[in-house]
């Protein structure tokens, strides 16, 4: 299986603190895997090209914050991801006939904690722009030391991960090993084909850089819907809703997530409500987005489409002096590689990596 994705994108971002500029957010990733009379190998890998792309300061998002550069918080940009966003191995073995257990080792990958990364989330499938709430919600998903085991029986899967707590530097070309001093544990629940629910907590140590000794108490749960429908090529939609809290010894923060997608035929409809800390203030936001894309090309695999999307904010009293009453809007153009027989690589997660959607166009409906 493969998957990916690009942007290229006209980005405004309204108010004094915005501004507009051409970024190109990207990533990719493949996987490998082999059945043996022992169990099955998978090996994945995902990998971005943010640092060249987007820059060192990432793309303009007012109202977003996490991690740091020079020295100095990262404030309205969401930061350029890892060149390694994932490097890992997962070994699963069947226990009975309906129990499996699973272990994963990666040099880069993502603990048991928190829902589906955004980039993954068949919700998010079309939306170019990080949640505001993502430091809240998943921002572990690049975590430079993962060690997780989970156990999976019927429609119950308990994992638990130790790993390295700490966001990554400044430096995206290179690993930013650690201690694995950092734990969590999360719950799923499947009862269905189109539901699935989560709960998770984790104890993250000095996961900030400019904020030493500050350890971090997370918890999230979410639940999502994904119905899959007629003929190929499906229509498709889905549902995410999330809530999560950062617990720290001088105060705590909070995010509300909705976010939905619709594709059908050659156009997809995408929404995102959010209520997300502020540019790392203990002040929270209001923010939605709405939109759209069409694809324009289908040409041996490869999806190529164009769309738009508007965000509008209600912002606190205390902030409104710095943001003003802001509007921010996207126009971008979207490539997305081959998927390959077994579809899309959405709502996946490390220790379980084969669900999948399957998007891809019949033969007689292929634009050339």
């Amino acid at each position: 299986m493969q998957d990916g994705i690009v942007f290229v994108e006209f980005n405004h971002q309204g108010g004094e603190r915005g501004g507009t500029e051409v970024a190109t957010p990207n990533w990719w990733m493949g996987m490998a895997s082999r059945e043996t009379t022992q169990g099955r190998l998978t090996l994945t890998g995902m990998f971005s090209l943010d640092p060249a792309t987007v820059g060192r300061q990432g793309y303009r998002e007012i109202f977003q914050s996490g991690e740091a550069l020079d020295g100095k918080p990262i404030v309205d940009h969401q930061h350029p991801h890892d060149l390694f966003m994932q490097l890992a191995a997962v070994w699963r073995m069947p226990v009975t006939d309906a129990t499996g257990f699973t272990i994963v080792g990666a040099p880069v990958g993502e603990p048991a904690l928190g829902p589906v990364a955004f980039m993954h989330r068949t919700s998010a499938m079309d939306n170019p722009t990080a949640p505001l709430g993502h430091h809240t919600l998943d921002s572990t998903h690049v975590s430079f030391g993962v060690v997780t085991a989970a156990v999976d029986h019927g429609p119950i899967v308990v994992e638990g991960s130790v790993f390295n707590g700490r966001e990554p530097d400044d430096n995206r070309w290179n690993f930013d090993f650690a201690r694995l001093d950092s734990y969590s544990g999360r719950v799923w629940i499947k009862p269905d084909a189109e539901w699935e629910f989560q709960a998770s907590v984790g104890h993250l140590t000095e996961p900030e850089q400019l904020e030493p000794g500050e350890d971090v108490t997370r918890a999230t749960f979410s639940g999502s819907w994904t119905r899959t429908s007629g003929p190929s090529p499906a229509t498709v939609t889905s549902v995410t809703a999330a809530f999560g809290h950062n617990a720290k010894e001088h105060g705590g923060q909070s995010a509300v997530l909705l976010e939905g997608a619709r594709h059908r035929d050659l156009n997809t409809l995408y929404g995102r409500f959010e209520w997300a800390p502020a540019a790392d203030t203990a002040d929270n936001v209001f923010a939605l987005t709405v939109g759209g894309a069409h694809d324009v090309l289908r040409w041996r695999g490869f999806e190529g489409g164009v769309g738009a999307d508007v965000t509008f904010y209600g912002v606190p009293d205390a902030l409104q002096s710095a943001y003003g009453h802001p509007v921010s809007f996207h126009v971008f153009f979207r490539l997305r590689p081959p998927a390959g027989p077994m579809g899309r690589m959405w709502n996946m997660r490390l220790s379980q990596p084969m669900s999948g959607h399957n998007l891809s166009m019949p033969a007689d409906h292929k634009m050339e």
